[in-house]
Order: C-alpha cells, then sequence, then structure tokens
C-alpha cells in the first residue's frame, strides 16, 4: 500500500459498514474489517473470506472484534452494553476476543481493533483496574498471534486515554483515532487530542461529526466527512505532523444509498487533501 492508501470500514455479515463489492467498485486496495458472527468465523467460511479479498488485491489493516448485545441506542445504553467493561458479559466476550484474535490471524491481519468501553478514569478505582488487567490478557493473547491491539478513540478523554495505556503498559497496546467519536461522545476536542496521543496512533477511522447541545449526555450527530466539525484538512495535516501515514479508513455509519454516496464523496476529498 502507498502512504496515506484510502480505504473503508466494511463488513461481512453484521454492522454498518460498506460490502465487499462497493469496496472493489471504489478500486480501493485496503479496509477495516468488522467481524462477522460466530456462525460466519467456521474454517471453511474463513478461507472463502479470505480468498475473496486476495482476489479482489483488498488488504485487511485492522479486524474489528464486536459483541452480540451490544446497542448504541445512547450514550448510557452504550456504558451498559458495550466492550469488555461491563461485568455481566466480560469473561464470556473476553474468550470471544481469544477466539477473533485468532480468527484475525486466520485472515492475515496483524491488528485486532475493539471499542473497550467505558473505562473509569479513577486510577483507583476497582472496574478501572479490573480493565488494566483484561486489556494486558488481551494484548499478550494478541501478541502470541503476533498482533496489536488497537483502542478505539471516543469513550475517554485523551489524558484518560493515556492513563489506561500507561497502566496497562504492553508494547503492543495501540489507538485506533476516531475524530468523530470524540465529539459524538462529548469527550473532547479530536485534534488537541491526537497530537496529545499521537505517538500510539497505529490507525484512524476518517469520520466528520457535529457536536450535540449537551455534550457527553447526548450523542453528537455523525456527518458526510467534511461537513461536521472535526476540521478534516487539518485533521488530515496533523496526522502528518505526528508521523502518520498509514490507511485513511473511512467510516459512515448510515444505511443504504446514503452511505454509498457519502463514502464516494469522502474519497475524492481524502484524495484531494492528501
Amino acid at each position: 500500500m502507498k502512504e496515506m492508501s484510502i480505504g473503508v470500514f466494511t463488513s461481512v455479515g453484521a454492522g454498518l459498514g460498506a460490502s465487499l463489492d462497493f469496496v472493489k467498485e471504489l478500486a480501493l486496495d485496503n479496509v477495516q474489517l468488522h467481524t462477522p458472527p460466530p456462525e460466519a468465523r467456521s474454517p471453511e467460511r474463513t478461507q472463502e473470506l479470505k480468498k475473496q479479498f486476495e482476489d479482489a488485491d483488498i488488504a485487511i489493516t485492522v479486524v474489528f472484534a464486536g459483541f452480540a448485545g451490544e446497542s448504541y441506542a445512547s450514550i448510557p445504553v452504550v456504558k451498559d452494553t458495550v466492550g469488555l467493561v461491563p461485568a455481566k458479559t466480560r469473561k464470556a466476550r473476553l474468550k470471544e476476543t481469544f477466539e477473533i484474535s485468532d480468527w484475525t490471524r486466520a485472515m492475515g491481519c496483524d491488528a485486532l481493533g475493539m471499542h473497550i468501553g467505558f473505562i473509569p478514569e479513577d486510577t483507583k478505582n476497582r472496574v478501572h483496574k479490573e480493565l488494566v488487567k483484561v486489556a494486558r490478557d488481551v494484548c499478550d493473547y494478541c501478541a502470541d498471534n503476533g498482533q496489536r491491539f488497537h483502542l478505539e478513540t471516543g469513550q475517554e478523554t485523551a489524558d484518560g486515554l493515556l492513563a489506561f495505556i500507561e497502566d496497562v503498559g504492553r508494547d503492543n497496546l495501540a489507538v485506533n483515532f476516531d475524530p468523530a467519536n470524540m465529539i459524538l461522545y462529548g469527550t473532547g476536542e479530536p485534534l488537541p487530542a491526537l497530537r496529545k496521543i499521537g505517538s500510539f496512533v497505529k490507525s484512524v477511522h476518517c469520520k466528520d461529526a457535529k457536536w450535540s447541545d449537551d455534550p457527553g449526555v447526548a450523542w453528537g450527530t455523525e456527518m458526510p466527512l467534511g461537513e461536521g466539525e472535526v476540521d478534516i484538512p487539518l485533521f488530515i495535516f496533523t496526522l502528518k505532523e505526528i508521523g502518520y501515514l498509514g490507511p485513511l479508513t473511512i467510516e459512515r455509519e448510515v444505511p443504504g444509498e446514503q452511505q454509498k454516496t457519502d463514502i464516494r464523496n469522502a474519497v475524492e476529498l481524502l484524495r484531494t487533501l492528501r
């Protein structure tokens, strides 16, 4: 892949990512891939899917884990249902995370990504300490598979994320930086945050959003790339400034033809800005 090669967040059987057929239509050479459901991760289905990407000459740069029962209906619901934070689902989801890491290796990808959930920023908090251990376990398992573990931004401040990364203390722990998520969740201005955690950024989402009237309580609004309050030209400049030259992965979380239109426009915008 070339420096800052443009890609798309993709789904096969789950999630709001673009389809593989649409990625081929766009003539792009890389994607991030949302993990398909367990029934689609059999050895036979895995080899079929891997061959589809290989035949299309499309690289999978990060596989993103998702779990049954997660909901993004509201910020409070996210806190209760998403990632490895909820105690009632943590053990089962950690086991599935290890399985997804194995699946990621089988797909030929060296990075596993996740919204790990709302980690308390108080480092003395019991849940914070529990999640440090959980993240270490995931990092160690990923390391055995030759992988990095990417935490997606949004559900924590830059300072909180840095403190967590320091507490975990694993060299293969990295960040998937999504500037829009920081606006959507109301956790901070994205570009100063990017500069602050830049050394850990190993993948990105190119996504845009507008702030809500009640940040941190009510969702902001996702927007087509370039129409929100991220400042996408400055975002690309800042990525170069911190030394990030990896894939620029477009994510647009709306369904149907609107998604296709917005992704096409995003590709053209990024080609101009690079």
